[in-house]
Formats: C-alpha cells, sequence, structure tokens
C-alpha cells in the first residue's frame, strides 16, 4: 500500500466485525512479501489473528511465520513476518521491572493486591500498555514495521488517551492527601486509621474496608519515584504516534453506521493531530452486472442449457431474484463509499470484496493484499 510507504508503525483502527484483525495481518504479509521483517500484533482476546495466520495459539513474544505455512499458500516472501498477541499482565509487569528504581521496589509492586487488580481492570490499561509494548519493540530495531491491531472503535478512543488516563490512577493528587498521614509514617501510618482525629480515613475505611486502604496505601508507597518515569515514556509514545514514523488505517465496512463511525473516529484522530494514513472499507458487495454474465430469465435458462443443468422448480427465477438483490445491495454499498470518499476527501481510500469464505490462512491474507494493490 502506497499510502503507508515509509511508516514503521501502522495501527489499524474500526469497529468490531469489519475485519480489522484480518486486515492489520495483510499489511504485514505484504510487508514481509516486499523484503521487510514485520510484526503484527494483536490486543484481540478472540485469537482471530492466530486463525487468519493458521497457527493454533499466539502469546506475549514475537511468533515467527514458518516458511512452510508461506509454502503451503504458494507464497515466496523476500523478508519475513512475525506475530504475537499481548498478554496484559505480563507487559504491565515488565513496565514495572523496568521503571522501578530498586529490585525490591519492583517486587514491593508486583506484590500488591491492588495492583494485581488494577493491572488487569483498570480503564485503558490494555490500550496503555499496547502502545508499551509497540513502543518497546519500536525501539529494540528489530522490525521494520510494526502493525498494531487495537480495540472496536468504543475503546479506540480510549486508546489515544490511556497513557493520561494510566497516570491520573498512578499520580492522583487527592489520594495523596487523604492517605498523607499513612504515606509519611509509612508502615506506622496504618495505625492512623484507630486514631480518633482520621475522620477522613475512619469514615473512608467504613465503605472501603481498612484492609482496601491499607492496600491503597502500600499501592501508592511502591509507586513513589515511578511517576516521572511513566509519564515520561507515556510521552514518548504520544510522539512517536504523532510522527511520521506511525500511521492510521481506519478499517469499516460500506454499513452506513460503521462508515458514521469511521468518521467519527478520523475527526478524533485529527483533534489529537493525528493524519489519517488510509481507509479500507471490506466486505464490499460484488456487482453480478459488472462480468457481463446472464441477468434475466431467459439469459439464465439459456445457462442452465448449456450447462446442462436442468431448470427445476423455478431455478433461472430464483436465478434471477438473487442476482437482482446483489445488484441492488451492491448500488447501495457503492453509494455509501462514493459518500465516504467524497467526506474524506483527499485520504487514500481502498477497497475489499466481500470473500467467498473466511480467511484463516496465508492464502486468504493475499487475497487482500492483491485488492489493497489494486487500489488508489
Amino acid at each position: 500500500m502506497k499510502a503507508l510507504a515509509g511508516r514503521r508503525i501502522v495501527c489499524c483502527v474500526g469497529s468490531g466485525g469489519v475485519g480489522k484483525t484480518t486486515t492489520s495481518a495483510a499489511l504485514a504479509l505484504q510487508a514481509a512479501m516486499d523484503g521487510k521483517r514485520a510484526l503484527v500484533l494483536t490486543i484481540d482476546p478472540a485469537r482471530r489473528l492466530a486463525n487468519s495466520l493458521g497457527l493454533r495459539e499466539l502469546g506475549n513474544e514475537e511468533t515467527r511465520i514458518a516458511p512452510s505455512h508461506f509454502a503451503e499458500a504458494r507464497l515466496a516472501p523476500r523478508g519475513e513476518m512475525w506475530a504475537m498477541m499481548l498478554d496484559l499482565k505480563r507487559t504491565w509487569d515488565e513496565l514495572v521491572q523496568r521503571q522501578a528504581r530498586s529490585p525490591q521496589q519492583a517486587e514491593a509492586i508486583l506484590g500488591n493486591k491492588l495492583y494485581q487488580t488494577l493491572s488487569t481492570a483498570m480503564a485503558g490499561s490494555l490500550e496503555y500498555m499496547a502502545m508499551e509494548k509497540v513502543y518497546e519493540v519500536y525501539t529494540s530495531g528489530r522490525f521494520d514495521l510494526i502493525v498494531l491491531d487495537t480495540p472496536p472503535t468504543s475503546n479506540a478512543l480510549d486508546f489515544l488517551h490511556a497513557a493520561d488516563r494510566i497516570l491520573d490512577v498512578l499520580d492522583n493528587n487527592a489520594m495523596r492527601i487523604v492517605l498523607g498521614p499513612m504515606l509519611k509514617a509509612g508502615k506506622l501510618g496504618f495505625r492512623l486509621l484507630a486514631a480518633p482525629s482520621s475522620l477522613v480515613l475512619r469514615t473512608l475505611a467504613r465503605f472501603t474496608g481498612s484492609d482496601f486502604l491499607r492496600d491503597l496505601a502500600a499501592f501508592m508507597m511502591a509507586f513513589e519515584g515511578m511517576y516521572e518515569g511513566f509519564k515520561e515514556r507515556a510521552s514518548r509514545v504520544k510522539a512517536l504516534l504523532t510522527s511520521e514514523q506511525a500511521g492510521f488505517v481506519l478499517v469499516t465496512s460500506p454499513n452506513p453506521l460503521t462508515t458514521q463511525e469511521t468518521l467519527f473516529f478520523h475527526r478524533a484522530l485529527e483533534q489529537d493531530g493525528i493524519r489519517t494514513a488510509a481507509v479500507v472499507v471490506n466486505r464490499v458487495q460484488r456487482d453480478p452486472r459488472r462480468h457481463g454474465g446472464p441477468d434475466n430469465v431467459p439469459a439464465l435458462r439459456e445457462a442452465l442449457q448449456l450447462a446442462q443443468i436442468k431448470d427445476q422448480e423455478g431455478l433461472a427465477e430464483r436465478l434471477c431474484e438473487t442476482l437482482t438483490e446483489q445488484a441492488v445491495l451492491a448500488d447501495q454499498d457503492r453509494r455509501e463509499i462514493e459518500r465516504l470518499r467524497e467526506t474524506l476527501r483527499g485520504v487514500p481510500l481502498f477497497t475489499v470484496p466481500r470473500l467467498r469464505k473466511d480467511v484463516h490462512d496465508l492464502a486468504g491474507l493475499w487475497q487482500i493484499d492483491v485488492c489493497l494493490a489494486g487500489g488508489e
């Protein structure tokens, strides 16, 4: 795809069920065919990426697609294709270990009950760790291209601001004021819960339980001194996203609801200073009239006769009705695509027709690449 030339990071975003995961894998496959060392990374727990690559499973380590898989698809890449699926908890743990000032501090955080919950359940945690993993792989220099398969659009907006939200939790001034006595007194501060003057803490303990406050105080004490490191790293990630090294591809379908979401996300990207690199419209209905085949009952009867197929139970009439319905759907898709193209004037737009079967191997992914190569 020429629109992504020179990019080292590609983020595929869009609503659920539009073929975003397979598009991500197809882009990585094309890069590998062109001689690049490409990695596709998914945070989709449904494991669709592994299925589309013909693999049983993926983990938090990069897995190279074996040459035998390419041979089965009759493909001969000049580069390499790798894939992985984000392990949220493990990525959090690795970040903490890198940012901690000492092994003791890292151990205190990793062993904290509240951290063990927040690291997997905190809003924006998945998106934040996805960008952390992308940044880690990018700075390692091991790959020429990294393709990220992001969550559906409803979460993809969080994806852009996840770092800010996580840092707000880790460096909460209001919580520091409330827990200040505990934080300053260390372990002895837990005794302040019983102090008559500690009205705020005793009130909080009544609703949350003293055990929760102890875990919270220990959590914040353990993170003491690490906030600036997190902020600096988050700033570098945001700078990378908005640089010329990164490109955002909006993946959609010709359904009016999904195209509306695509336009909404396009505007959200612009507000964050990010230009949409390309739009991919998947599952476009094929127009049966384009190839000049029989499209009326007499012509269909003649075609059936030539194919030595009996015209039983009104087969020709039913075929004609089906072709008419497909033509109507094709017209609807074409109008929606033109509306999208007009609204996003200047943004390269590519279409991928509805394939005859689901993509579950490299051969299927290559069909998508052929369509993308024939676009703008």
